[in-house]
Order: structure tokens, then sequence, then C-alpha cells
């Protein structure tokens, strides 16, 4: 309708912000995961290699599915730490990086250049100078929320770094779709981290000054899983400056957690719907609980049919959304879409101020789904984003604990609150929700 109404910048839109996809470099340098048969997927035990026999059996189609969507195995041996806010993760982060003897490759969305990001700034300065592979992806727009430019600071500091879809008007490109949003900081191949956290002030949740503040959860890693993660990296850096990967494939980090995990890859690529598959996947094979908690919220029809399902069929749904959401038009597309889950049995409440960005989803006792993807169209269809499929049940009730906690301090919302919104309100709402497809 912009496009016959408003044609001249009804193009420009469309061009901008149109549904686009790209075929990555990366994809065709990317390593090939060894295929197993049935008898190995069975007795599989070499280099933490584990199949759909090593999980509860009630999720063992679960484990096939995700095999079959991402042509990656699960991996045995796995530790994951949760680490809360800027407070608990950038300490980790920074000491890794500090006492790294190899390699540090880092991927970042936001990358502020403040108090917090010029420690990571000095520190891969000087890992950079004791002659460590350092590696430093940002994302082309993801830069551009914060000034003095980042890029700029990192090249003057020696440190190598870049840009994932600079936005450019010579040649141009200025997609403000196709961004990279996975966080991922991997050192040595030993040792990382993943999940929703950027690098900035803001996630030092305890500075209580601070009104722009931020509460998340960031995840340490350890174990064969971070080959998944390094995949994810090599092929993105391959795409933004085409240095091919090593060739063969990783050796395999030895830990002794007992988690068992995958990689997920998701994009506007070859990707496209990865996630999605393995959240619709996970939603259908919950048998007791599905536990969501994420700070953009606007599921598409697949995704709001399989979660009222669920519900319909007994099982506990909950949903924490954040009460102050630094994102409100987003906040209001999701109050649109909401009536229909709670009509249905689905359980929502609002966190309390600061504004809240965990990710995570859990299903049952021993499943867990973390990363950067946020449960809207502009993580399952337009970013490219990272996340980890996490087989075990002492990390599932850690994870659980901290959606309980945030539970017990929010406010649950109601068929009867929604439909109490005044008019304007719902028209607000309503208008938003027509821009689903680009939140």
């Amino acid at each position: 309708m912009v496009c016959v109404f408003v044609p001249g910048f009804g193009a420009a839109a469309y061009w901008l912000l149109g549904v686009n996809r790209l075929r990555t470099r990366g994809r065709k340098l990317q390593r090939t995961w060894p295929g197993l048969s049935d008898e190995e997927e069975r007795n599989a035990t070499a280099q933490g290699l584990a199949g759909p026999q090593d999980v509860p059996i009630e999720l063992s189609q679960l484990a096939a599915l995700g095999r079959s969507v991402t042509d990656k195995p699960l991996l045995r041996g796995n530790r994951i730490s949760l680490l809360h806010n800027g407070e608990q993760a950038y300490p980790a982060m920074l000491q890794a990086i500090r006492t790294a003897r190899k390699s540090v490759h880092l991927c970042s969305y936001i990358f502020a250049p403040d108090q917090q990001g010029n420690q990571f700034i000095e520190a891969l300065a000087d890992a950079t100078r004791r002659g460590l592979d350092v590696r430093v992806m940002i994302d082309g727009i993801g830069e551009k929320y914060n000034r003095p430019r980042l890029s700029s600071m990192l090249k003057a500091a020696g440190v190598p770094v870049a840009r994932f879809l600079p936005p450019r008007w010579l040649r141009p490109n200025l997609h403000f779709n196709l961004r990279n949003h996975r966080k991922l900081l991997l050192v040595d191949g030993l040792r990382g981290f993943t999940g929703g956290m950027n690098i900035g002030q803001n996630h030092m949740a305890a500075q209580t000054n601070n009104p722009r503040r931020v509460t998340d959860l960031h995840f340490e890693v350890q174990g064969p899983v971070i080959a998944h993660m390094e995949d994810a990296f090599t092929e993105d850096w391959a795409f933004v400056t085409g240095e091919p990967p090593a060739a063969g494939m990783p050796e395999l980090a030895a830990s002794d957690g007992g988690a068992i995990c995958r990689g997920i890859t998701d994009g506007p690529n070859e990707d496209l719907d990865k996630l999605t598959w393995i959240l619709l996947g996970a939603i259908s094979a919950a048998h007791r609980r599905i536990l969501i908690m994420t700070p953009y919220f606007v599921p598409d029809r697949a995704i709001i049919l399989a979660l009222i399902g669920a519900s319909l069929r007994g099982v506990s749904v909950q949903v924490v959304l954040p009460g102050l959401n630094n994102l409100p038009f987003v906040n209001w597309a999701s109050r649109a879409m909401l009536w229909e889950l709670l009509q249905h049995g689905v359980r929502v409440f609002y966190q309390p101020p600061p504004f809240a960005h965990s990710k995570l989803l859990v299903v049952d006792d021993d499943y867990a789904l973390i990363g950067s993807a946020n449960i809207d169209a502009r993580s399952l269809r337009l970013n490219f984003e990272f996340n980890l499929e996490v087989y075990d049940r002492d990390f599932v009730t850690e994870l659980s604990a901290h959606f309980e906690a945030a539970r017990a301090a929010a406010v649950e919302t109601s068929l009867e609150e929604l439909d109490a919104r005044p008019l304007t309100e719902r028209i607000r709402d309503g208008l938003a929700r027509l821009a689903a497809p680009y939140l």
C-alpha cells in the first residue's frame, strides 16, 4: 500500500527495509560435520559425539530434529555456567582475554566505547601485542549506536577488526536488515562466552543511578561445543573478510561437564528458519512445562499456535516479559497478540524495571535453549543469530530458579486487563502489530 500510494517513498523504503536474503561466501567454506550411520549414532563415544539415545527418551525426537535441521551432532562433556549481568560476565570475559595464549575471537552486535568497552579494547590490544590471533567483528549498524566509532578505536590500538555489512553509499549497501546479532567470545578454542549480552556500561545492573541500566544473562562455555561456536564465527569472518578458515575438523576441547550441547546458527541465508523449527520442535516435545523469558515477544502464527496447543494438552506455559521495554512499539505489538495466548491458558508476566534483556527457553526438566535470539521476526528471519541447545538437568534447574525468581517479582497480566485497555491504546497496539514482520 505504501508503494502504491507514496510511490517514491514506498520504493525507497522497500529497498531499505524489504525482506532480503544473501548467500554467504562463508557457507561455501564451512566445515562439514561427519554424518553418522544409525549404528554409529547408537554407539558413538569418540570425540564427544552424542546421539538421541544420550538424552532423556521423551526428548530423543527433539534431538533427532536438531541434527536434521543443523547438520551438527550433539556434543557431550560440556560445562555451561550462568553469569548475571555485567558484574559477573565482564570480569570473566576480561580475565579470559588477558590470560589467552593463542587466540581471541570476539563478535558483538553492540560494543560501546565507554568505561566497560574501553577495558575490552585495552585487553584486546594487549593480546594483539603479545602476538595472539586476535579478531574482532562488529555489526555495521550496531556500531552506529555509539560515538566515537569503535572500529576506528580498535584499528588505532592495532586490533584486527571487521565490520559486518556496514552501510555505504558507493556500491550502495543500505539494508537495515541482515544484521549480525550474535554474541561470541572464543579464547584459545577452550573457553567461550555467548548469550544475549552486548558490551557496554548499561549492563552494569547494580549501578542504580543509571536510568538505562539493563539486567541480562550471559553464559560461559567449556567443552567440545566450542567447535560449533568457532564454526559460526569463522563463517562470518570468512564472509566479511574473504579469509578462508583452516581446513579440516577442529580439535574438540575436553571438559568434565555433564551438558550435552549443540550450536544453532540462524539467519537470512541458508540457515533461514532453522531456529524456528527448533523452537517448534521444543514446544511440541514438552510434557510438563514451557518457560520463556525474552525482551521482545512478537511470535508468528506458527509459534502462537504451538504454544496454545501445548497449553491445551495440559502443559504449563509461562512467559516472562519486561514491564519496561526500550522499544515501546515492540511492546505494543506484543500486547496486540497476547489475547489469544491468554484466552487458551498461557500465563504472561511483566517484570518491573529495569529493562530485562534475558533470553531463555526451558522445556520440562532437561532442556534449555539459550543465546542471542529473541522470539520475533527480526531474530528469527532478519538477523544472524547464535543459540545453544543444552540437555542438562543441573543447568536447567539453575536456569529455572532464575526464571522463577523473576516471575515471583513480576506482575501477571490477564485477558480482562487487556480487554480493558482504552480504545486509543488498542488502536495503537493494533497498528504496531501490522509491523510485526519487521519487529
